[in-house]
């Protein structure tokens, strides 16, 4: 797990390597920010708040990548398509 910080706040962040890429994932208190690996209908099932950002490498490309699915929990925190993934994560904390 690693840690980084996002406007003077603290997000575990995890990466996972793969063949071909990475999995990259930051978590917030109350959601998460994922690659394009991860699935907003499976968030949608639990519950979880969770916005997807694709095309990122990094977590520094995750934080400057606009939105580009949401799932109804993350909605409800205010999370919208389109804004950056560090807006979101903020409005998950």
């Amino acid at each position: 797990m690693d840690t980084l910080t996002y406007q003077g706040i603290p997000f575990n962040a995890c990466t996972i390597p793969t063949e071909h890429g990475s999995v990259l994932l930051i978590l917030a208190s109350h959601g998460m920010l994922g690659c394009g690996y991860f699935a907003v209908e499976t968030a949608d099932k639990i519950g979880d708040a969770l916005a997807v950002v694709s095309g990122v490498k990094n977590y520094d490309d995750m934080l400057r990548a606009e939105v580009k699915k949401v799932s109804a929990a993350a909605a409800q925190r205010g999370v919208q398509i389109g804004m950056t993934g560090g807006d979101a994560l903020l409005k998950m904390i």
